[in-house]
């Protein structure tokens, strides 16, 4: 699997949201950049706040 960024994460969520309101025959197209594991404790310090 992939961990990407904080960043790239924000735009996979608004990729989820806009996927169903595309065609098939229509392209919808992410970048992903940045380390993501670099912010896994990051994140668990969040989650378990």
């Amino acid at each position: 699997g992939i961990i990407p960024a904080l960043e790239s994460s924000h735009a996979l969520a608004l990729a989820a949201k806009l996927a169903p309101h595309y065609t098939a025959d229509q392209i919808l197209l992410v970048t992903l950049s940045g380390r993501g594991d670099k912010d896994v404790d990051q994140v668990l310090r969040i989650l378990e706040s």
